[in-house]
């Protein structure tokens, strides 16, 4: 039974991947406990890996780090894949505001920070520390300790204040990680949030909208003029699905000419609707079963774009009006419903919405493809270059005005920047980006699993200690840290702002660029919301939590 011991206590490969799938497992039976209806989820991997390594199953202190790292990268490259499509509307609409909340709860949180330390007396390198915790910002803990050894000539003096951070950062991070989501609990239960209607006022919010209006020429002025002639005087984006002129349905293209009575279903984005309607003319009412009559020979589809020569395309490269008479009027990516202009490029796994005679929309679905076995196959080769230019991206040092110490993005900020950038731009240069939801989401939880495992069974050796020692203190002032900022902020996101409940838990997350509390996030939202907010305030909030780490730590040390 020797070699049963051995694999439990000396320090090896195999020893390393034992602890990690037993913590792992472990957490992953105990995230079925609910309080009421509250799960703390995949965090229980965490709280396992603490108890784990404190009984003295830890695991060796450089595999340790590199799993940390590895399922980290793993995790917000996930990410970046999923909010990647829609990330650069959502930044147009609300990604100002979003980012503007997200400094208010950086600048809440330093100044809790400096005043616990002004009215406690504690020494404000180890509130760094602290402050690192509680917001679950491992990069600002780094970079606050190289500031400590670039400052400190004494070597000695040096390592005990590195170490000192490093256990107040380990004693204020469980709670830190909790502290997030009680604040999210707590946020739903003073609005009295119900999670249906919820979901219904997001999808209504959801920017820019894509809706179907039905419109008669009317107006004097257009009549005579092309479709083409009525998108150049507006310079809109809309496309008409089909027409009724005489009685009888039609395709029309961009050379139809219109006559008066004409009546036309136009898709369009709201923004755009009252323009084109004070052009066109009036909105009329034709019931959808009118347009669905047996003496139509027209019908709408659904097709799924899974050929790889397609990916990249514009819609105009394909000619599909003018050689089959259909006409494709949206296209769905990500979730987001898109009008099908001329210029958009098609990506694989989309889903375009077509018009047309059932013959032609056949030979059009051959044409995209619409075979959902070919999107079960993984493209391996995108995610590994992505990983690889996130990892360089992270590692660039930035120099600022002012800072002595270079600033990076570090290997979670690179690999999202870089993993958004993929899934928006890639087909634009034939990368086939595309993962099923079922993919991405295997990737997810195995990163944030292996995160949160390593994170555990690093901090968990001298947790107890720590606290024994008067860090129990340090509890305090973390959750302090880590609540005070996001109720307030979470308060005025929701009055002031009017922000829907599942972009308030993604913007709490990505303000303590904090993984365990998005995946709590996306367990409790049914869309990717959350996600989109996670990403769009994540990039700024990792560049102000490095800086802001530096600069106290040069400050304490001035």
């Amino acid at each position: 039974m020797d070699w049963l011991v051995n694999l439990f206590t000396a320090h090896s490969i195999a020893h390393a991947v034992l602890i990690i799938g037993l913590t792992i497992a472990m957490g992953l039976l105990l995230s079925r406990i609910k309080f009421g209806s509250v799960s703390l989820g995949v965090t229980w991997v965490l709280f396992v890996g603490i108890i784990l390594s404190h009984f003295g199953l830890g695991i060796d202190h450089q595999i340790c780090h590199f799993v940390k790292e590895f399922g980290l990268i793993l995790f917000v490259y996930s990410i970046g894949l999923q909010v990647g499509p829609g990330f650069i509307s959502s930044l147009k609409e609300g990604g100002i505001k979003l980012n503007s909340l997200a400094m208010l709860i950086i600048f809440l949180g330093c100044t809790t920070c400096y005043v616990i330390h002004l009215i406690t007396g504690e020494d404000l390198t180890t509130m760094i520390g602290v402050l690192s915790g509680a917001v679950t910002n491992t990069p600002g803990l780094g970079a606050a300790q190289q500031a400590v050894s670039d400052t400190i000539t004494d070597p000695d003096v040096a390592a005990a204040t590195t170490n000192r951070l490093a256990s107040a950062y380990a004693v204020a991070y469980p709670l830190g990680v909790v502290g997030i989501i009680i604040s999210m609990i707590l946020i739903r239960y003073l609005f009295r949030i119900k999670l249906e209607r919820e979901k219904t006022l997001a999808e209504r919010s959801n920017t820019p909208k894509t809706i179907r209006i039905d419109l008669k020429v009317s107006n004097k002025g257009i009549i005579g003029k092309t479709i083409e002639d009525i998108a150049h005087i507006t310079r809109s984006k809309f496309v008409v699905a089909r027409m009724i002129r005489n009685g009888k349905q039609e395709i029309a293209s961009a050379d139809t000419i219109l006559h008066e009575g004409d009546i036309m279903r136009v898709v369009i984005s709201n923004r755009d609707v009252e323009l084109v309607q004070s052009l066109i003319g009036e909105s009329v009412q034709i019931d959808d079963k009118e347009w669905q009559t047996s003496a139509s020979n027209l019908e709408k589809r659904r097709i799924l774009v899974t050929k790889s020569a397609i990916n990249g395309k514009h819609i105009s490269d394909l000619h599909i009006r003018e050689s089959y008479n259909v006409t494709i009027t949206r296209v769905v990516r990500a979730g987001i419903e898109l009008v099908a202009t001329y210029e958009l490029r098609l990506q694989m796994g989309d889903v375009v919405v077509v018009v047309g005679r059932k013959n032609d929309l056949d030979q059009v679905a051959a044409i995209l493809g619409n075979s959902v076995h070919r999107l079960d196959h993984p493209n391996l080769l995108p995610i590994f270059i992505g990983i690889f230019l996130g990892v360089l991206l992270g590692s660039v040092p930035i120099m600022l005005p002012g800072v002595p110490l270079p600033v990076k993005l570090g290997l979670a900020g690179g690999p999202l920047i870089v993993a958004i950038l993929m899934a928006r731009y890639g087909p634009n240069y034939k990368l086939v980006t595309f993962t099923t939801n079922s993919a991405n989401m295997m990737i997810r939880e195995i990163g944030i699993s292996l995160f949160l495992a390593a994170v555990g069974l690093g901090a968990g050796e001298g947790f107890v200690s720590a606290i024994a020692d008067g860090g129990y203190w340090w509890i305090l002032f973390g959750v302090a840290i880590t609540m005070l900022p996001l109720l307030i902020t979470g308060i005025v996101a929701r009055k002031a702002c009017k922000l829907d409940y599942f972009s308030i838990m993604g913007l709490m997350s990505g303000a303590m660029t904090d993984p365990p509390a998005l995946a709590y996030a996306n367990s409790v939202s049914t869309n990717d919301r959350s996600a989109v907010a996670y990403a769009t305030v994540y990039p700024l909030t990792m560049f102000l939590r490095i800086f802001t780490a530096q600069i106290l730590a040069l400050i304490a040390l001035s």
